[in-house]
């Protein structure tokens, strides 16, 4: 098996350099040609490693690849380690990456980069598949740091656009703020441990949970608290949590096909898989997963809120993943893991399938993006439409679909969670169900119904995709419906990722649930006895009556509440507070230091200045140099009498 995860992770590796470095000798067809068949390879190995571990019983692989260094006792390898939750995350991550290969043909296909853009979905395959098969800390802030730098190179991809280029430096700029503290949090771990490897570190925990650390003099922190904390802040980064999520909006300036790859299914689900995959430690620490599940909370119902204002089709749907990516944090909070990694796979299907569709409506429209310039699409566009509706209706968790089992086992689990922070955290997710839907059905009514708002020219070549970007669509509608039915038994009531995620004794709000469980049908009928169903069927009603019935009334309730309008679309003043007082600050304390750090001191007292003095006292000593022997003699005399002074007074 060891030669198929070497391939897994190998060959979008070599197909990005293939058409990464040869793409103008390969052509444009054998570009897309070398880099889908190397996804398909993956993928297809990615299936054997499943059945391998799942339906074979086979044993989980921990093994060293390659030693790349030692130092000081601690030893730096690229490993993998294959167990349950990582062949999960590697079917996932190729089954969506390889349906946005084959959805880029048709989007990129009058792009001048068009070699180069496979070269950077493939690439960030690779890094994606490094981050989620590593088994230590080297190889997962490997994964974690190419990434993010392949997310850079995507989200400014169009780089003559000015907005390209802010998105793409504004989220290279967070995550590192976010990574900044990922790493800290490695480096705790390896001090007190002297190893990187995860199973050597989780074995550790129990002894680590009794250690302390001095951050600030005097002051005593428990060491797993602070290094968790520390991990978090890097899961916060990458997966979009409050305050460093301002990233992720901004983001979609980029080509549609990454905004589905790399801002709804992997990258930043990344940090989700790392606190999950640290179970062992997060669970020893009840404050950082009272730290883990507030933040969840209010990053799930807040943004949730910024959805119902956005024009940009792209915009809305990225609010609703930073919503969702919320819930999964909700979920590692309250000991759910489970339950945080089920609705990450749901996720990730019905969310890839909505940005999908959103690429196929901005490509029918000739690239507009404002909602607000449509309608009326469901007659131009049926397989856009009908696909829009099952993804739609999965991310509202209506019953029988993939998010119905995900968001509404997640919820009762949080209802069952005794987390610090938990019931703050149960009515944001429940409250936050209403929220989504009615920003999602408003997304579906105002694009697909009521009056057409486009353009005579738009209007009349409107017609529906072609294959290459409807294939994927249905190939990622077809999860987005059924997977849940198969998948809700094993993963989340049954002991599907066994010792990949550690909970602690008396914390799995899961068991509970899982007395209860008497199949997906029941799940299902017991679905209407809570209150989500019909918050969810409440948010669709409303978006109903305000954008088909009465389109008069959005209009009147921004005047009503023209502030709170104003606090929704300028985001909560997040972008004008980083804007306008960090990154001000920081420019005038940059200026500071090179006016008077720089230019003052260095350049004109160090440098310059030192030159100066040399040919001050030049000029002093030239003086000196009379060139008469009796001026050299009374200097001689002089300077002997003081000689002789110095020797006979000082004491």
């Amino acid at each position: 098996m060891k030669f198929i995860y070497l391939a897994i992770v190998l060959a979008p590796l070599i197909a990005a350099a293939a058409a990464g470095l040869f793409g103008k000798a390969i052509g444009r067809v054998g570009a897309h040609r070398v880099t889908i068949a190397a996804v398909s390879i993956s993928f297809v190995l990615s299936l054997v490693a499943f059945a391998h571990l799942v339906f074979y019983g086979g044993e989980a692989y921990n093994g060293t690849v390659y030693r790349w260094a030692a130092m000081g006792g601690i030893s730096f390898e690229v490993g993998f380690l294959i167990d349950r939750l990582t062949v999960l995350m590697m079917t996932v991550v190729t089954f969506v990456s390889l349906c946005v290969h084959v959805y880029t043909i048709g989007y990129m296909h009058e792009d001048d980069g068009y070699e180069r853009f496979f070269s950077y979905i493939s690439l960030f395959t690779f890094s994606m598949l490094m981050l989620v098969m590593s088994n230590n800390f080297l190889q997962l802030f490997f994964g974690w740091e190419a990434v993010g730098v392949v997310s850079y190179l995507l989200i400014g991809f169009w780089y003559k656009r000015p907005t390209a280029i802010f998105a793409n430096m504004k989220a290279f700029i967070v995550n590192r703020v976010g990574d900044f503290g990922f790493l800290l949090g490695i480096a705790a771990l390896a001090a007190a441990t002297g190893t990187l490897d995860y199973a050597l570190t989780f074995a550790d925990a129990e002894r680590l949970s009794g250690q302390t650390i001095e951050i600030i003099g005097g002051t005593q922190w428990s060491l797993l608290t602070f290094a968790c904390i520390c991990l978090f802040v890097g899961a916060m980064g990458k997966s979009a949590q409050m305050p460093l999520h301002v990233w992720l909006p901004d983001s979609m300036e980029g080509p549609t096909p990454i905004s589905a790859l790399i801002h709804a299914a992997t990258m930043v689900t990344a940090g989700i898989f790392m606190v999950a995959r640290m179970s062992p430690l997060f669970e020893l620490s009840q404050t950082a997963l009272g730290v883990v599940i507030t933040i969840g909370a209010i990053t799930a119902f807040l943004t949730g809120l910024l959805g119902i204002v956005q024009q940009d089709i792209k915009r809305v749907i990225a609010y609703s993943t930073l919503s969702q990516l919320g819930y999964m944090t909700v979920a590692l909070g309250a000991s759910a893991y489970a339950a945080g990694i089920f609705h990450l796979m749901t996720h990730a299907f019905f969310k890839a399938l909505l940005f999908l569709a959103a690429g196929s409506v901005i490509i029918a429209m000739h690239h507009e993006q404002d909602i607000r310039k449509m309608g009326g699409l469901r007659k131009y566009l049926p397989i856009t439409y009908w696909t829009s509706v099952l993804g739609t209706l999965a991310l509202i968790g209506f019953p029988g679909f993939s998010g119905f089992f995900s968001k509404d086992a997640l919820i009762e689990a949080v209802h069952a969670s005794t987390t610090p922070g938990h019931t703050l955290a149960y009515w944001s997710v429940l409250l936050g169900v209403f929220v989504t839907s009615l920003y999602s059905f408003r997304l579906l009514f105002v694009v697909f119904h009521g009056k057409e708002r486009m353009d005579h020219h738009t209007q009349e070549h409107l017609h529906e995709t072609p294959w290459v970007v409807t294939g994927p669509l249905i190939a990622l509608a077809i999860p987005s419906v059924v997977i849940g039915w198969f998948t809700i038994g094993p993963v989340l009531f049954g002991d599907y990722f066994g010792s990949s995620i550690f909970v602690a004794a008396g914390q799995n709000p899961l068991h509970e649930l899982g007395a209860e469980f008497h199949g997906p049908l029941a799940f299902v009928e017991h679905g209407f006895s809570g209150v989500a169903v019909y918050l969810a069927a409440a948010g669709a009603l409303v978006a109903w009556f305000l954008y088909l019935m009465r389109p008069d009334i959005p209009a009147r309730l921004l005047t009503l509440f023209g502030g709170l309008h104003g606090v929704l679309v300028n985001k909560y003043y997040f972008d004008w507070f980083n804007e306008n007082v960090l990154a001000r600050a920081t420019r005038g304390l940059g200026g500071v230091l090179w006016k008077v750090g720089d230019e003052t001191l260095i350049d004109g007292a160090m440098v310059n200045g030192s030159a100066k003095a040399v040919g001050i006292v030049s000029v002093l000593t030239r003086e000196l140099q009379s060139g008469y022997l009796y001026h050299y003699a009374f200097a001689m005399i002089v300077g002997l009498a003081a000689f002789i002074g110095w020797l006979v007074f000082w004491p």
